[in-house]
């Protein structure tokens, strides 16, 4: 299935920021929602700010409109403030999309763990990312940095253990 652009995606002045403030905030909301969805549609984690400019999501060839690389960085700002960006370099080139921050990923992780009886089992880490049993759950494929944040948030809360080191970390829940 393909992705659902939103109405103000043809819209050219969604391209433009807007001067009003009240209209300004809808428009960063909107753009907000946007580039989440469309993260979480295409599974990516990580933005590189040069790459995705040129991409479809800040670029609508059909209209001839880009949304400016300072009104990009305007609204990835916001989307840290909610917690859903962090930055991974000072110059803010590149970052890390959490759609789904680590919390809302371990309180999904976790219901499937106490759904299919797994409370009190020890799995790895390949078994949660890779596994046959998680094929049709939403965290399947999740990457590895991501999984072990939302399994650091469970431990915080008292429903797991992590434990090992690379290939072999796994974790016990509770």
């Amino acid at each position: 299935m393909g992705f659902s652009w939103p109405w103000q995606y043809s819209f050219q002045p969604f391209f433009t920021l807007q001067p009003n403030m009240e209209t300004r905030q809808k428009q960063l909301a909107a753009w907000c929602s946007l580039v989440l969805d469309y993260c979480r549609h295409h599974r990516l984690y990580t933005l590189d700010l040069q790459e995705a400019q040129e991409s479809v999501l800040f670029n609508n060839r059909q209209i001839q409109r880009k949304l400016p690389s300072e009104v990009v960085i305007i609204v990835l700002e916001e989307l840290r403030k909610k917690g859903n960006v962090e930055w991974q370099d000072k110059g803010k080139n590149r970052c890390l999309v959490l759609w789904r921050r680590p919390e809302e990923w371990g309180n999904l992780l976790y219901q499937w763990v106490n759904k299919v009886g797994l409370t009190n089992t020890v799995c790895t880490l390949y078994e949660l990312i890779n596994g046959e049993d998680t094929v049709k759950e939403e965290f399947h494929g999740l990457e590895e940095w991501l999984m072990l944040r939302a399994l650091q948030c469970l431990q915080d809360e008292g429903k797991a253990e992590v434990f090992g080191v690379g290939e072999g970390q796994g974790v016990k829940f509770f």
